[in-house]
């Protein structure tokens, strides 16, 4: 009889057949820890253990924005799908709510447990714990949909051949049935993030990836043009790529090569949770020109290639970092009728939420009955199980958000105060009726291109025609989400509208809100009472969460623009040189200091860094300061001497205002580091001798406050 090689957890069936008997990949202690908040914490309690733990490596295998990126694909109960290496179970428990059976593949056994805790009331999930090659004899060719997200770049350490990410598919592909689907989820190796100053994701290297790998290693990541030329090679015709934004690993919006974004969409550039980045240009900015060039495939920072017969869904928006009972996505479709927008829950809390959405369009529809403003139909709609949808109405046009842009970059603030004028006219409609909608930003009204445009000539000739747009005969409102049955006045809401324009673009900078303030009669402190108001509603909207920002604020990796690096540069010299500072009985001045290199005393550098200081002070001071440069840093401090003797460093004699952090080692998070020698006790003579021997090691501040920050050192 064989044995039997199974283990469970919970419901989960650990097959470990293939299991070499040890793990030969592991990320040390944070795997303990995983391992520990799998077992002991329920998975509602992961977002507070985010935000409280700081930690990049938490934050990458619990967040539940790492399930946006299958949990748009239309997987049903009677789907079987396979996912190769799981991991940790960042989608696993996305797939499990949705396949009939899931089957993985990890080669780690711990990792496979935490991923077996975590989901452990799921009662069709199977992994299978071993090598891919030993395990993929033994695994079915039926499955609907597989997996290979953050695995395709790895192939070749797995792989043994002079082709392996093409064998690799070649191999994927046997298991797949007919009609079926591979969904490869990985990183652009031309992303904007990396030529923008992010370092590569495997590599920790800047620019790794686009100098095509030049020190090596196993990983590979390609551009478009390269995985569709593997996907050819292996016989794959049908296939579909899609646009994972900000990346696949924390995915917000999903676009396609059906729906690309649009200028001005793509802001939440800041990717660095992981490592420290150099800021090389304004990512939001170039992400537009390279959206008017028509480019944005060849540089967005991560792909999804879909292989297999197309699918319906062209665009998907996640809005699940809000909490829960507001979690929902945006979907939008391409069927035999047209497309069409969808709004669906992503948990059974936010079914109220869709529900009254779905309200509030035809309250909103009712009080505009009549004016120039059209609010978009949207229809309730519900599944078997029960679970409300919205479907609302394709509007095709451009938002005034883009056309007030234009307005900006054409300097053309006549046109711009034009449509804003005419934006109040037509929300105002019905203003004293008890239903307004909150959000009426800019982006949320779409004014269509116009019935009587004859061709494209017409078009370009037409399109920054501000006249054309004052009279189009409706202006489509696209999003009732944010209704509430009360009266609001249009001045809060337009103030809303602008203050979120502005807030989201520097260039728009440009605007002076002052004017538009005098049109809404609106003084500094009413404006100061609706910041308050927004700050208000984001609170509502997120509850107690943080946000992404704020939680890559916490992790503390730093962000250096490329103006600071060089100025940094240009003044290393005037940064590095020592002051002493010498109090007569008044304190420190600036009159009584002096730079003893540039005053002939003996002030020795070695290329470590060290500093050999010797200088004359003359009698009747009280106290020296040194101040061994105008930048944060860390010093080690070999020796202080005062007429050949030597100072202890825990004495009361010597005060600094930086931070012990080592054995006669400290950090000085500060531009203006000094150390302070009182002079009562010490013997005096009519001329005396300081002497130092120090280490000293400049840091950047922007690093020194985020390691403050995290508490390494107080």
């Amino acid at each position: 009889m064989a044995e039997d090689k199974t283990e469970k957890v919970g419901k989960i069936k650990l097959d470990l057949t293939h299991y070499p008997g040890e793990d030969f990949y592991c990320d040390g202690e944070i795997e303990d820890e995983l391992l520990a908040i799998a077992r002991d914490c329920a998975e509602v309690e992961y977002q507070k253990i985010i935000e409280e733990r700081k930690s990049w490596e938490i934050l990458y295998h619990l967040s539940p924005l790492r399930e946006n990126i299958v949990e748009w694909l239309p997987i049903g109960r009677a789907m079987k799908v396979l996912e190769v290496g799981s991991g940790c179970g960042a989608i696993t428990g996305a797939l499990s709510r949705r396949a009939g059976e899931v089957t993985c593949v990890e080669l780690s056994k711990k990792r496979s447990m935490i991923n077996a805790y975590r989901h452990m009331e799921a009662d069709n999930v199977t992994i299978h714990v071993g090598n891919f090659q030993d395990v993929e004899p033994d695994l079915p060719d039926d499955y609907d949909y597989i997996c290979l997200i953050g695995v395709f770049e790895y192939a070749q350490a797995y792989i043994g051949s002079e082709t392996p990410f093409d064998d690799f598919l070649r191999i994927i592909k046997k298991h797949l049935k007919p009609g079926g689907h591979i969904a490869i989820a990985i990183e652009n190796k031309f992303g904007l993030k990396y030529w923008a100053g992010c370092r590569e994701d495997h590599l920790g290297t800047f620019f790794g990836g686009i100098e095509d790998y030049p020190e090596g290693g196993v990983v590979r990541t390609f551009t478009r043009d390269g995985l569709l030329a593997i996907a050819d090679r292996c016989g794959f015709s049908e296939r579909q790529m899609y646009y994972p934004y900000p990346d696949y690993k924390f995915m917000t919006t999903l676009y396609s090569d059906r729906r690309l974004p649009q200028r001005g969409e793509l802001s939440n550039n800041m990717r660095n949770f992981d490592r420290d980045r150099i800021q090389l240009f304004d990512e939001k900015r170039v992400f537009d020109t390279i959206l008017k060039e028509g480019q944005f495939p060849l540089f967005s920072n991560s792909y999804m290639l879909l292989l297999g017969p197309a699918l319906s869904e062209e665009y998907v928006k996640y809005s699940n970092d809000r909490k829960e009972e507001f979690q929902i996505k945006t979907l939008q479709r391409s069927t035999g009728f047209g497309r069409k927008i969808e709004k669906r829950p992503l948990s059974k809390r936010a079914w109220g939420h869709i529900e009254a959405t779905a309200s509030a369009c035809e309250k909103l529809a009712k009080r505009y009955e009549g004016s120039r403003l059209e609010v978009n139909a949207c229809k309730l709609e519900k599944e078997a199980d029960g679970t409300p949808y919205i479907t609302i109405k394709f509007l095709e046009g451009r938002t005034l958000e883009e056309i007030l842009d234009e307005c900006l970059e054409k300097n053309d603030l006549d046109g711009f105060h034009s449509l804003f004028d005419e934006y109040l006219k037509r929300i105002a409609w019905g203003e004293e009726k008890e239903i307004a909608d909150y959000d009426m930003i800019f982006a949320n009204l779409l004014i269509p291109q116009g019935s009587n445009m004859r061709d494209e000539k017409e078009i370009l000739n037409q399109k920054n025609n501000i006249a054309r747009y004052l009279n189009e005969e409706k202006w489509g409102l696209i999003d009732c989400e944010w209704t509430f049955d009360k009266a609001v006045e249009t001045r809060e809401i337009a103030f809303r509208a602008l203050y979120c324009y502005l807030l989201e673009d520097e260039k728009r900078n440009g605007l002076n809100p002052d004017l538009i303030m005098n049109k809404l009669e609106i003084d500094a402190a009413g404006a100061e009472q609706y910041r308050r108001q927004e700050m208000k509603f984001q609170k509502y909207v997120t509850g107690k969460r943080l946000s992404m920002g704020e939680i890559r604020e916490s992790i503390g990796q730093p962000v250096y623009t490329l103006t600071d690096f060089c100025e940094r540069m240009g003044n290393r010299s005037a940064d590095n040189r020592i002051q002493i500072y010498e109090d007569t009985g008044r304190g420190f001045s600036e009159e009584q200091s002096f730079f003893p290199e540039e005053d002939g005393e003996q002030v020795l550098r070695t290329g470590e860094g060290t500093v050999e200081l010797s200088v004359r002070i003359a009698r009747g001071r009280s106290a020296v300061r040194i101040d061994p440069g105008s930048q944060a840093c860390i010093i080690y401090i070999g020796r202080i001497s005062w007429n050949g003797v030597e100072i202890p460093l825990k004495g009361k004699q010597l005060q600094m205002n930086g931070f012990k952090i080592g054995e006669d080692t400290y950090a000085f998070p500060t531009d203006d580091p000094n150390i302070t020698l009182s002079l009562p006790g010490l013997p005096s003579e009519e001329e005396n001798h300081l002497e130092a021997v120090m280490e000293v090691t400049a840091m950047p501040s922007e690093t020194m406050k985020h390691l403050q920050k995290r508490g390494l050192f107080n």
